[in-house]
């Protein structure tokens, strides 16, 4: 298969061919002959967009597969022009051991679905590493599921023995929201303290024990700092954000919509929604992650904390380079090559993360000059509905290849 348009790296946009074989990138250039595929100039091709941090809610148990699994997952993406996803462990189920770990794998294949799906580990009260080389997320506080500590003395312990690993902290000090529970409000239940108290921790857990280390859903601009002060100092440490972070705050939160706007961590004010634009843009915030969070809305009525975002995550890409006036290069380097280097070390045989030969054969195009409407019908995942119903978004995912085939 040979594509043919405008394609984006991290470092420029040119107009040139690739040929893909056998589901994989073998040239790029001028030239390569006649193109199966061209696409217009309202279009850009990058390499295939990848969204490291969703819950797809799909493990051996099947408690939670009535608002997704990993086949609706996998659809939302591929709707989302996203090819591959890492999924979190905080399932009835969790993946904590090898033998856990490992019936998540076999489930995971009688799935059989169509993106990469890599899966994260849990690091919990008293868990050790496996045997294998996976990715390791610690809830630091309580969330969705019961994977969390109760105090962060409880996880510096638990820390000691993953020395060397890959770490994504979810940044919330667990005695805080224990002194804050008692507040009107979810906002003020778990306040921009917590993720800041939390957030020192987690960057001293990474130097002490030597972890590579990331904090997912950043949403406070005030811990910033603290993130660029620990990269000046070399600690290996980056940053997700998410689009209900960069797109929503506590203004837009009335009696009717706080069901669906209640996430963890929270909606933050209107100047910490522009710290977090302001952060990807200059390099703070290295991955555009949704946390996509497929809670059914009666679940939602009764106050869990989440949003499914997977269906709208190109079109939202559309609004940061055309309303925001991202680079295209900038979100080459979010939504692609900072996923796929997160990913890479776990997906062997297959690369993500560039146009470049062998990397996989997997595309997302965006026409930023066709707007969509975000409506409940249009949405492939299983729980039905979004935060983002009846925005339009400038532009749209123009087509997904992958494996060099057109999805």
């Amino acid at each position: 298969m040979i594509v043919s348009g405008r394609l984006v790296s991290p470092e420029k946009v040119w107009s040139a061919h690739v040929r893909i074989e056998n589901g994989t990138i073998v040239d790029v250039g001028c030239d390569l002959g006649r193109p199966d595929v061209e696409f217009s100039q309202d279009c850009l091709i990058f390499a295939g967009m990848g969204d490291i941090h969703i819950h797809a809610r799909d493990d051996p148990s099947e408690r939670e597969t009535h608002k997704e699994d990993f086949v609706t997952a996998a659809a939302a993406a591929l709707h989302g022009g996203v090819v591959h996803v890492a999924d979190m462990p905080n399932n009835p189920a969790a993946p904590i051991d090898d033998e856990s770990y490992a019936a998540k794998q076999r489930h995971l294949a009688r799935r059989n679905v169509p993106v990469q799906v890599t899966l994260y580990a849990g690091i919990g009260p008293g868990t050790r590493p496996l045997s294998q080389n996976v990715p390791y997320k610690a809830y630091m506080g309580p969330s969705v599921g019961e994977l969390y500590f109760t105090s962060l003395e409880q996880l510096d312990k638990t820390l000691a023995r993953y020395r060397g690993q890959s770490v994504s902290f979810h940044c919330e000090d667990p005695v805080l929201l224990e002194a804050h529970k008692g507040a009107a409000t979810h906002e003020e239940r778990r306040p921009p303290a917590c993720e800041i108290s939390a957030t020192r921790f987690a960057l001293q857990m990474i130097e002490k024990h030597e972890l590579t280390g990331k904090l997912c859903h950043y949403s406070v601009g005030e811990g910033l700092p603290l993130i660029r002060e620990a990269r000046r100092r070399g600690l290996p440490v980056t940053c997700e954000v998410t689009p209900h972070h960069l797109f929503f705050d506590t203004t837009v939160i009335d009696d009717a919509n706080r069901g669906l706007m209640q996430m963890n961590p929270p909606l933050r004010a209107a100047a910490d929604r522009q710290a977090m634009l302001d952060a990807l843009r200059d390099g703070t915030l290295d991955y555009l992650a949704t946390d996509h969070a497929p809670h059914t809305l009666e679940e939602k009525s009764r106050g869990v904390s989440g949003q499914p975002h997977l269906d709208t995550y190109s079109a939202f890409v559309t609004w940061l380079i055309v309303e925001h006036e991202f680079s295209p290069e900038r979100m080459a380097e979010v939504c692609a090559l900072n996923p796929g280097r997160f990913v890479n070390p776990y997906t062997a045989p297959k690369k993500f993360g560039r146009i470049a030969p062998g990397y996989a054969g997997s595309l997302t195009v965006l026409n930023l000059n066709r707007p969509t409407t975000i409506r409940r019908e249009g949405l492939l995942t299983k729980c039905g509905w979004s935060p983002f119903e009846g925005v339009t978004f400038p532009g749209c995912v123009e087509a997904v290849i992958l494996d060099g085939r057109r999805v």
